[in-house]
């Protein structure tokens, strides 16, 4: 099931963005085998509840011993592609580095993901999402104007610039060694995939759109029609109308009147524009506003936590999140019309049965 039905990846487990590659992989149907340190299947409580480490098998292997290098060896061989996601030098301190398998699997496609990439001045610092983005320039401009930069989780970093940044550049380097028959390395920076993340502002940067101080961007909350509102119930709705046209079909359907308020960019009146929309969203419960705007072309959405999202006719029409050994998690996406995802199983029941071991010549 999936369109990589036969596609054999040695994921070597590690932190959030390679085990999320390894998820991704396995979702679109890879033959992903997880290589863990020994003995960490003991100190798992609850392996089923670990969400990133669905779909996959694990084996655990103790890589400081020369039969369990060896071993390795031998399923990297088989592999087209190997992600890992450890500080530079750590796998070559192994004895499992890149060049290792330019002879015995000259098809490998080597992916490796690290926060600041595999060289650089600080290439060997320890780090962590938000310093990532840091350096990106994309912290600078989340958050409110006159106050600190607000940390976004860690989306931006570990899962979109690194996990996702890692999957398209080891596909890019399988599709290309299916023509020429070599592998190479995939070098991703966590720090890289946040900053091709910003190419959008970069390009309003150029244009004036966008200035260096946080909260002049009409995307980051600061502009009246575009930001997060809290509702009579301390709930909070959101509100995306940028566009003239959906402007005006809010401003309509909210009964304000556009003849009473200023421009819709005239940045010098935003606040007084905000306040007044700030109280007109006090009057009512999120579930009102809902009733009145959700599913129009206002751009509006309620503020959903992560115990209400599977709820939602919207996500329920979709199945976007399931259960999974009992655990609520969002479905494999994206979805394929001709080959579609396997359902994932939890990392408790992706056990290395016979088959597995077959497969990968463990039997």
């Amino acid at each position: 099931m999936g369109p990589l039905k036969g596609l054999k990846v040695v994921e070597m487990t590690g932190l959030a963005p390679a085990p999320y590659c390894g998820m991704m992989l396995a979702d679109a149907g890879a033959d992903v085998l997880r290589i863990d340190r020994a003995g960490a299947g003991a100190a798992e409580r609850h392996p089923e509840r670990d969400v990133l480490k669905r779909g996959r098998p694990s084996l655990e292997v103790d890589l400081k011993t020369a039969d369990g290098v060896a071993m390795v060896r031998r399923l990297i061989d088989q592999a087209d592609a190997l992600i890992e996601g450890f500080r530079p030098g750590v796998m070559e301190r192994m004895g499992l580095g890149p060049e290792v398998f330019e002879t015995s699997n000259p098809r490998l496609v080597y992916g490796r993901v690290t926060g600041w990439g595999q060289d650089g001045p600080i290439a060997q610092a320890a780090g962590h999402d938000v310093n990532y983005i840091a350096l990106s320039g994309a912290l600078n401009h989340i958050g409110p104007p006159g106050e600190p930069p607000v940390v976004p989780l860690n989306l931006i970093g570990d899962f979109a610039g690194g996990g996702l940044l890692l999957a398209y550049g080891v596909m890019c380097a399988v599709f290309e060694a299916g023509r020429s028959g070599r592998g190479q390395v995939v070098d991703a920076a966590m720090l890289e995939g946040a900053a091709s993340l910003m190419s959008y502002l970069f390009g309003h940067r150029a244009q004036g759109v966008l200035g260096e101080r946080r909260g002049e961007s009409v995307l980051n909350g600061y502009s009246p029609f575009y930001g997060v509102y809290e509702t009579s119930d301390g709930l909070f709705v959101t509100l995306a109308a940028a566009e003239p046209q959906f402007y005006r079909e809010f401003l309509t359907r909210t009964g304000q009147d556009a003849g009473e308020l200023p421009a819709q960019h005239d940045r010098a009146r935003w606040p007084e524009v905000r306040e007044r929309f700030r109280t007109m969203f006090l009057s009512k419960t999120r579930a009102a506003w809902c009733a009145l705007l959700e599913g129009t072309d206002a751009c509006f959405a309620p503020v959903l936590s992560l115990d209400e999202v599977a709820d939602h006719p919207q996500n329920r029409h979709r199945q976007t999140f399931m259960e999974v050994a009992g655990v609520l998690q969002p479905a494999p996406a994206p979805r394929f019309s001709r080959t579609p995802s396997a359902l994932p199983v939890s990392a408790r029941e992706a056990v290395l049965d016979d088959e597995t071991r077959r497969r990968w010549g463990l039997a």
